[in-house]
């Protein structure tokens, strides 16, 4: 198991280029289950979270392979399997998307309740009434989810909306097994997410008759048949928001370029309002630098809610950001309410932070020192490497495959940015079950659809 060190005091400066979304390729990967052709991704990203996924699609029966400038092909001749198993499914919770399309190809499925990051209750009701909405018989059986359609899936017309808000990847796994069915379906209150709307583009390119992408009203016509493609996802919006976030924390100026500033519309008017320099254009944002020493970020409050709103997926990065700022901010979390693993370590650091119930009074600026500190999940470990760089002193950051789930090579990027940060074996920490197993070895990451000699059972 790795850790990384981090040492603190220096302001980034440089450019990054935004890797495609993690959350977005995930779906996509799934929607290859809907069709015996070849499906195409040229820009996913290295990160374990996608090995994962690979490995599910594997296990079903496709073949795959990413090759080292990210490119994935893969490709689900055949009847794929039905079954996607505990072994696989318990590394995230995006794994539960083949549950749309295997149900919709195959008329049956059995998926493995999801793992993923602990950041509180995350349960699939809402992907189980898509279902049932659609003509499937649904039941919870032993932790596994089991569907089937015998005489195929029924256009319908349902509500996805919960009590956190829609459901973003409910809303994707309903959309994936409509396109399929036989009719019209109609789905309100959907998810309008970025992620949700890259999804069907894909699908439409594939085939699928689908309207109403980005509103909350999505309706998909059904057709007999879903042929290949190639796509490219969307930029990940949070990982653009995350190096915004270490430009503007320490200081620096950093130009993150390939992203879609239009995406995060809602953190740069909470930088605004902090009175953090910025600009931007098309395809880039770019911090401009000043004397942290002199000058304080004004305390910003954010309630993170459904896009267009302020995402869940940078609430702990901005919440290491206002520990820096000059007075009292507010952080409310409506979307994960127990997502605040990370205060705790933040504290460790010297940070002066008060929990109450789905809210965090952070009290700044607080004098931030090195210390070690427990990665909790993808976004805690990310919040943990930015309070790291502006801290005084050495921070050892543990378990650091979290934020590998997400994010692709994150240390060498902000390296190159001017970061005084590695990685390094981590001793001290007994291996989490499962978390060495992440990472395919080179031989079998390099492996192409066409060679036989072995099937690769490619994996909110």
């Amino acid at each position: 198991m790795d850790k990384f060190v981090v040492r603190g005091g220096r302001p980034l400066r440089g450019s990054v280029a935004v890797a495609g979304s993690k959350n977005a390729v995930l779906p996509v990967l799934a929607a290859s289950l809907l069709t015996d052709e070849p499906l195409i991704i040229p820009n996913a990203p290295r990160v374990s979270d996608v090995r994962s996924m690979l490995k599910v699609l594997e296990s079903l029966g496709s073949r795959a392979v990413q090759h080292e400038d990210g490119r994935i092909e893969v490709c689900s001749a055949g009847i794929p399997g039905t079954e996607a198993s505990w072994d696989y499914v318990r590394k995230m919770r995006g794994s539960v998307a083949v549950l749309g399309p295997l149900l919709a190809r195959t008329h049956r499925a059995c998926v493995s309740l999801p793992g993923g990051c602990v950041i509180g209750v995350r349960p699939v009701d809402l992907h189980i009434k898509g279902m049932k909405a659609l003509g499937a018989r649904v039941d919870l059986d032993g932790g596994d989810v089991r569907a089937e359609a015998i005489s195929g899936l029924k256009g319908g017309e349902m509500y996805l909306g919960g009590a956190q808000g829609p459901t973003v990847l409910g809303t994707a796994n309903v959309m994936m097994a409509a396109t399929l069915a036989k009719g019209t379906t109609v789905i309100h209150g959907a998810a309008c997410e970025p992620e949700v709307v890259d999804l069907g583009d894909c699908l439409i390119k594939m085939g699928a008759r689908i309207r109403g992408l980005g509103s909350p009203r999505i309706e998909i016509e059904g057709v007999s048949r879903l042929h290949g493609c190639e796509h490219a996802v969307i930029p990940d919006r949070i990982e653009a928001g995350t190096f915004v976030v270490a430009g503007a924390i320490t200081g620096g100026a950093v130009r993150v370029e390939k992203c879609r500033p239009d995406h995060l519309m809602i953190l740069l008017e909470r930088m605004a309002e902090a009175g953090l320099p910025y600009d931007y254009g098309a395809d880039w944002i770019a911090t401009s630098p000043y004397d942290t020493r002199h000058r304080r970020p004004r305390p910003t409050d954010v309630t993170t809610l459904p896009y267009p709103a302020f995402p869940t997926d940078l609430q702990a990065q901005w919440m290491a950001l206002m520990t820096t700022a000059s007075g009292m901010s507010l952080v409310t979390e409506t979307i994960f309410t127990d997502r605040y693993m990370h205060v705790a370590e933040l504290m460790r650091m010297g940070a002066n932070i008060r929990r109450q119930g789905a809210c965090a009074i952070v009290m700044g600026p607080a004098d931030l020192s090195g210390a070690q500190v427990m990665a909790s999940d993808l976004r805690a470990s990310a919040a943990l490497v930015l309070a790291g760089m502006v801290a005084r002193g050495t921070t050892e950051i543990h378990r650091v495959y979290h934020i590998d789930r997400g994010y692709e090579r994150i240390e060498e990027r902000l390296q190159r940015l001017g970061a005084d940060i590695e990685r390094v074996d981590d001793k001290s920490t007994p291996p989490e079950e499962g978390a060495a197993s992440d990472t395919l070895t080179p031989q079998r990451a390099q492996r192409t659809p066409s060679d036989s000699a072995e099937r690769v059972p490619a994996g909110r």
